[in-house]
Order: structure tokens, then C-alpha cells, then sequence
């Protein structure tokens, strides 16, 4: 692990905290690490086999250009990035987790949908990553839909 990561694991935000505590031991049938780094980035969350990046922003990235070219990265990297407010992880943590299992279900191998859980390529067995791919109701690089005071959007 990077010093840059280690730091930043020991100066974690509340939002940050209290989302580890749900993603960790694999409680969402994934292992997730946190403040990992990929390429020349550190993203808050990841779960590698399912190539899914959590990140836990607060008011500094709401104009931040340097997102858009991280997620354009982490996208051509094979990642899907969810990006959720530290206001809705704290306020809306039911809703934000319910996000979350909405795209592992839809980035992970399925033996209900025909799909060979053993061969996968997101399980770095080779081949496209194609998963959760164009055209799909994630909601890839985006702020979560929840805002104070608003209710949640049906996905």
C-alpha cells in the first residue's frame, strides 16, 4: 500500500467511516478495500472483482474538474464509479446501500442469468469487460439522486 493511502486511511471522513462499516467482511457479498489506489489514483472504496468504485465526496468536489477526468480513467480501466454526497451516506444510508446493491447486482456473474460465475472476465479471467456496460440504468460517475428533503428516485 501507497504511504499516500495509508494516510488517507487514518484521516477518514464520518461519511467515510460509517460506509466502511457496512462494506467491510464482505457484508455485501463482495470484498471491498478502501483507499486504494488504481493507476495513479486512491479511490475511497473498490471491489475489484466487481469492478465497482465507491466514492464518498463531500462539498470540495462540486465543481471539481479533476473527478471527470478520474472517472473517464476509472471507466476505461473496466470500472463503474458511484459517487454519493457525505450528506445522503450519513442522512440516507438505506437508500445509498440500496444503490450500491443495484450495481453489484448488475456488475456481478449471475447463475441465474445463464452466466458462468467461474470463467467471468470480471473475475480477471480474460475477455471484454462488458458488464453493467452503455445503455445500462446505473448511475455511472453521477452524485447520488438523493438530496435533503427530497425523496429518493425510483430506480
Amino acid at each position: 500500500m501507497s504511504a499516500p493511502a495509508r494516510k488517507l486511511r487514518t484521516q477518514a471522513t464520518d461519511a467515510e467511516q460509517a460506509l466502511w462499516w457496512r462494506l467491510r467482511g464482505m457484508q455485501l457479498g463482495v470484498k471491498f478495500r478502501r483507499q486504494h489506489p488504481l493507476g495513479r489514483y486512491i479511490v475511497d472504496f473498490v471491489s475489484l472483482e466487481a469492478r465497482l468504485v465507491i466514492e464518498a465526496d463531500g462539498g470540495q468536489h462540486a465543481e471539481d474538474s479533476g473527478d471527470a477526468a478520474r472517472d473517464h480513467w476509472l471507466k476505461g480501466e473496466g470500472y463503474q464509479v458511484l459517487r454519493f454526497w457525505n450528506h445522503d451516506i450519513l442522512n440516507h444510508r438505506d437508500s445509498v446501500l440500496q444503490s450500491i446493491l443495484q450495481a453489484l447486482g448488475t456488475r456481478l456473474p449471475s447463475p441465474l442469468r445463464g452466466e458462468d460465475v467461474m470463467s467471468s472476465p470480471l473475475r480477471g479471467e480474460g475477455g471484454a469487460r462488458s458488464a453493467g456496460g452503455e445503455g445500462g440504468a446505473s448511475r455511472t460517475s453521477e452524485k447520488s439522486s438523493l438530496r435533503p428533503g427530497a425523496p429518493p428516485s425510483p430506480d
